[in-house]
C-alpha cells in the first residue's frame, strides 16, 4: 500500500522588534511635531469679506485724493510793482494853471474840485495802482467838502505814505503831459525838481515829457490838459 507523502512547510521566524530607537529618526520626528505645534498655535487673521475689502480700499483712495492742508500764509511780496495813471481836466478862464505844484502863467487853468493839478493827480493814481489800491477819486472824493480847493501835494503825501507802509520805494517815474499851450519847456526843470521833492526821490529817477496834440480835439484846441504816468515801485 502506497503511502501518501504530506509536504512539510516551515514558517519563517518572525523577527523580533528591537527596543532600541534610531536617534536620528527620533530627532526628525520631534522637529516635525514642534513645527506642527507652532503652526497650530499661530494666530491667523480671519478672511475679510469682499465688501469690507472694497470699503477699505475706497476709503484709502479718498484719503489719498484729499489735498494736504497747510496753514494759510500771505503770499510773498512782489520784488517790484508797476502802476499807470491818467488824468484830464478842462481848461477854463479864471482858474490858476498848476502843474506839479508849480504855478504856470496862462490865460486859463484847470476846472476841478481841488487845485486841479493834473500831473500830481496822475502820479497819485499811478502809485495807488501799483499798490493795488483804489483810485484817487475813491480815496479823495470830490463830493467831500474838505478837499475843495485842496493842494494836490496833500494827495501825493498820502500816496507816498501808503507806498512806504507797504514796504516799497520809488524805482523810477516817467510822466507825459499833453497840452497845446502854454509851452512847458521853460518850466520843466522846476516841475521835475518839485515833483522829486514831494516824492522824496532823487530827480534822476523822475522823468518828465511834454507833448502837444497837434490841434486835435479838446487837447489840441487848448480846452483841456491831460497827463500819463508810469511808476516802478521797488521792494525796500
Amino acid at each position: 500500500m502506497a503511502m501518501t507523502t504530506t509536504p512539510l512547510y516551515f514558517a519563517s521566524p518572525i523577527p523580533k522588534q528591537s527596543n532600541s530607537t534610531n536617534p536620528h529618526t527620533f530627532s526628525s520626528l520631534s522637529s516635525r511635531i514642534s513645527i506642527a505645534k507652532r503652526s497650530s498655535l499661530s494666530v491667523r487673521s480671519p478672511p475679510q469679506p469682499a465688501a469690507a475689502v472694497v470699503v477699505a480700499e475706497t476709503a484709502s483712495a479718498v484719503v489719498e485724493a484729499e489735498p494736504k492742508k497747510t496753514d494759510a500764509s500771505p503770499p510773498n511780496s512782489l520784488p517790484f510793482r508797476v502802476g499807470h495813471g491818467f488824468d484830464l481836466h478842462r481848461l477854463e478862464p479864471g482858474y490858476p494853471l498848476i502843474i506839479g505844484g508849480i504855478d504856470i502863467p496862462h490865460d486859463r487853468g484847470c476846472e476841478a474840485h481841488s487845485d486841479g493839478d493834473v500831473l500830481l493827480h496822475c502820479v497819485v493814481d499811478a502809485i495807488l495802482g501799483a499798490l493795488g489800491l483804489p483810485d484817487i477819486g475813491q480815496i479823495f472824493p470830490d463830493s467831500d467838502p474838505k478837499w475843495k480847493g485842496a493842494a494836490s501835494s496833500v494827495f501825493i503825501e498820502e500816496a507816498v505814505r501808503l507806498m512806504h507802509e507797504a514796504g516799497y520805494e520809488l524805482g523810477n517815474l516817467d510822466a507825459t503831459l499833453i497840452l497845446q499851450r502854454p509851452k512847458l519847456s521853460p518850466h520843466k526843470e522846476a516841475i521835475r525838481a518839485n515833483l522829486s521833492k514831494l516824492l522824496g526821490a532823487d530827480s534822476s529817477v523822475v522823468n518828465l515829457k511834454a507833448k502837444t496834440h497837434e490841434k486835435v480835439d479838446s487837447l489840441g484846441e487848448n480846452r483841456s490838459i491831460a497827463a500819463h504816468t508810469v511808476v516802478l515801485l521797488m521792494r525796500k
